[in-house]
C-alpha cells in the first residue's frame, strides 16, 4: 500500500513539472509572438521577395487588403475611402477591409503604414499636404518619410477656403485688409491645416490678425464663428461645403494658383498678394503653400512594396478613380475628385518641398506655432 502512494506521488511530481513547462513554453510563444508584433510595428519588416513573371492579379484575387483611414469613421476621408472600397475590389479582385486608426493628426495612421509589411496588402488614403509640413519641421512622432512611400495616385486636392460668417464684419476679402481692428481665426491645433493655413496667409498678406487655436474641431470652429466669437476660419471647401450652401457661413478667400469653378466669383490668395503689392518672398511662400495643397489626399502603399504589386494597385487605382459609377456617387455625395497618378504624385511632392531657405524659415516656425 506504501509502494502505491508513494507510485502516485511521484506521478503526480512528474505531471506538475510536465504542466510548468508546457506552461513556460507557452509563455515563451507567445511572447516571442508579442516581440515579432513589436518589431513589426517598429518598422523592420523585410523586403518582399516576388518570383519573377508573379501572376499579380491571381495573387490579389481573394486575398484581403486593410485600407486605413487615419480619422474618426463620418469625416470626409472616410466618406471617400468608403466610396472608392467596391471599385478597388473590383478591380484588384481583393477584399478591402476599412481600418480607422485616428489620432496625432493623421499621423498614427500614416505611422502605422510606415511600419506595416511590403507585401502590397496594406494601403492608406492620407491627409498628404499635412504629412509633408509635420515630417519638415520635424514635428514630434512622424516616423515616416513621404517621399518614399509607394503612391498609388491622388483622389482629391485640398481647395481651401477662408470662411466667416455671413453678416459680420468681412465682407469681401478686402476688407480683410482695410479693417480696423484684429481679424480673429479659429483654429484646430498647432501644426494642423486650419492653423498653418491662417498663419501663413496672414504673415505673407501682413494682415493684422490673431489665430485663436485649440478647438477640438472644425465643426467647433464654426460654432464659434456663429456665435461671434471668432471672425472666420481657414479649411477645407469639402468639409465646410454644407455649411456653405446652407449658409452658415460664407467664403471670402480660396486657395489655388486659378479660381475654382465652383468658387468663380471668390479670388485666390495670390491674387489678393499681387493686388497688395506683396513681397517676393511672400509670393514664393504662398506657391510653396499652393504646392503643398496640390499633394492633397492620395492613396499609398508602404515603402519597398515589389514593382509588380504596386504598377497592378496603381493600375486598379486609376480604373476605380475613372469608374463612370464611382464618378456619379462622389457627385451625388458633393465629393470633388482631382485624380492624378501615383508617377504624378512623386513629382508633386518634390515640389512641395522644394523652396529658399528662407521661404522654409517663415514655413517651420508656422507649423511650429512661432509666428
Amino acid at each position: 500500500m506504501k509502494i502505491r502512494k508513494n507510485w502516485f506521488l511521484l506521478m503526480s511530481i512528474v505531471m506538475s513539472i510536465s504542466l510548468f513547462l508546457a506552461a513556460c513554453s507557452t509563455s515563451e510563444t507567445t511572447n516571442e509572438g508579442s516581440s515579432n508584433s513589436s518589431n513589426t510595428s517598429e518598422g523592420e519588416s523585410e523586403a518582399v521577395e516576388v518570383e519573377e513573371g508573379e501572376d499579380v492579379a491571381a495573387f490579389y484575387e481573394g486575398k484581403r487588403i486593410r485600407f486605413i483611414v487615419p480619422y474618426d469613421p463620418g469625416g470626409g476621408y472616410d466618406e471617400y475611402a468608403r466610396m472608392l472600397t467596391p471599385y478597388l475590389e473590383k478591380y484588384t479582385g481583393a477584399r478591402i477591409e476599412i481600418a480607422n486608426l485616428p489620432g496625432a493628426g493623421g499621423m498614427r495612421g500614416v505611422n502605422e503604414l510606415w511600419r506595416s509589411p511590403k507585401d502590397g496588402l496594406t494601403i492608406a488614403h492620407m491627409n498628404g499636404s499635412a504629412m509633408v509640413t509635420n515630417q519638415l519641421a520635424g514635428m514630434e512622432g512622424a516616423e515616416y518619410k513621404v517621399e518614399e512611400f509607394g503612391y498609388l495616385g491622388r483622389v482629391v486636392d485640398d481647395l481651401r477656403v477662408l470662411s466667416v460668417k455671413p453678416d459680420g464684419d468681412f465682407d469681401t476679402a478686402d476688407d480683410l485688409f482695410t479693417t480696423e481692428r484684429s481679424i480673429k481665426l479659429g483654429a484646430t491645433g498647432l501644426g494642423g491645416s486650419t492653423y498653418v493655413d491662417a498663419v501663413v496667409v496672414g504673415e505673407a498678406l501682413e494682415l493684422n490678425q490673431e489665430v485663436l487655436h485649440g478647438y477640438d474641431s472644425s465643426s467647433v470652429v464654426e460654432t464659434a464663428i456663429i456665435r461671434g466669437d471668432v471672425d472666420g476660419m481657414w479649411g477645407s471647401y469639402g468639409s465646410a461645403v454644407d455649411r456653405i450652401e446652407d449658409g452658415v457661413v460664407k467664403v471670402i478667400l480660396q486657395s489655388g494658383f486659378d479660381r475654382s469653378d465652383v468658387l468663380p466669383d471668390i479670388p485666390t490668395i495670390l491674387e489678393m498678394a499681387e493686388k497688395n503689392n506683396a513681397s517676393a518672398t511672400s509670393i514664393e511662400l504662398l506657391e510653396v503653400q499652393e504646392s503643398l495643397a496640390a499633394v492633397g489626399r492620395p492613396v499609398a502603399a508602404p515603402p519597398g512594396v515589389p514593382e509588380e504589386r504596386l504598377a497592378f494597385l496603381r493600375d486598379a487605382f486609376e480604373k476605380a478613380m475613372n469608374d463612370p459609377e464611382f464618378i456619379e456617387k462622389a457627385e451625388s455625395a458633393q465629393r470633388d475628385l482631382n485624380y492624378v497618378s501615383g508617377e504624378e504624385m512623386d513629382e508633386i511632392l518634390q515640389n512641395a518641398t522644394e523652396m529658399s531657405d528662407e521661404v522654409k524659415d517663415i514655413l517651420l516656425a508656422a507649423i511650429r506655432g512661432e509666428l
